[in-house]
């Protein structure tokens, strides 16, 4: 249904204003030519922000689409972002006099001002500093969904007494939630839930060769956890990131009312 029409059925008192509200939430985008539905409402409907990912997109169509988040929410998050789209992107910021913010680790663009805090806390670890990108990606996620994000890098299993006075530093920041990004065999998240009191989301990282390797193994190895821990798909650290920050916001809300 058109917004118009959820309007026009508003004005003539044939829903009420709670029934408009949530027609609005759910049927909220906006059209852009013939090559996207531009999701302007997401971060309202769910209270994840939409993101675009650059791959398989021209530089044009990357451009369009953040154009319309930007007219629309006053900021755009741009994913897996080729050296190519910088300046494309740069020219759009400095057209609309918005800031721009390129985390060149996580291949991120992020255009537009600094969200509010929330009170959430994740904590975010790599194996191997092989799975630092994709760690880093869950890690600014998590951050422009208003959480402060604790990062340990380089702890993985092959020397595992590296991990054990880092962790000490997100029990004592009192993270609610944290991602585990890991290669190879994937175990680091397993052993890490079996070790901390908050939710862990493991992601398979596409490091590793052979048998098993591009993430594989990885993934079948978080799956077969004995530890709990929720698992997304490989390389997915935007996934992790939003899931993590999901949890700590909530957790934050939680703290606020039982004050």
């Amino acid at each position: 249904m058109h917004i118009s029409d959820i309007l026009n059925k508003l004005k003539n008192n044939e829903i009420s204003l709670e029934d408009a509200q949530v027609q609005l939430r759910i049927t909220n985008f906006e059209l852009l030519s013939d090559i996207a539905k531009v999701d302007v409402h997401r971060a309202k409907r769910v209270g994840i922000p939409e993101a675009i990912i650059a791959d398989c997109k021209t530089c044009d169509d990357v451009v369009s689409i953040a154009r319309v988040h930007l007219n629309n929410e006053g900021r755009a998050i741009i994913t897996r972002v080729r050296e190519d789209n910088y300046t494309s992107l740069k020219s759009l910021a400095d057209e609309t006099n918005s800031k721009i913010r390129w985390k060149k680790r996580a291949r991120i663009i992020i255009i537009g001002e600094p969200v509010t805090g929330t009170g959430g806390k994740v904590g975010v670890i790599s194996a191997g500093t092989a799975d630092i990108p994709v760690a880093e990606e869950a890690k600014v996620i998590a951050e422009e969904m208003g959480c402060s994000v604790t990062a340990i890098y380089d702890v993985g299993v092959a020397g595992i007494h590296r991990l054990f006075p880092e962790l000490i530093k997100l029990v004592r920041a009192g993270v609610d939630a944290v991602v585990v990004a890991a290669g190879r065999e994937g175990t680091l998240p397993s052993i890490i839930s079996g070790l901390i009191d908050v939710p862990v989301i493991g992601v398979p990282v596409s490091t590793g060769y052979g048998a098993g390797g591009k993430g594989e193994a990885a993934l079948l190895s978080m799956l077969q956890s004995c530890s709990v821990l929720a698992v997304v798909n490989i390389d997915a650290g935007f996934v992790a990131g939003a899931f993590a920050a999901r949890i700590a916001n909530l957790a934050s809300k939680n703290r606020l009312i039982n004050i």
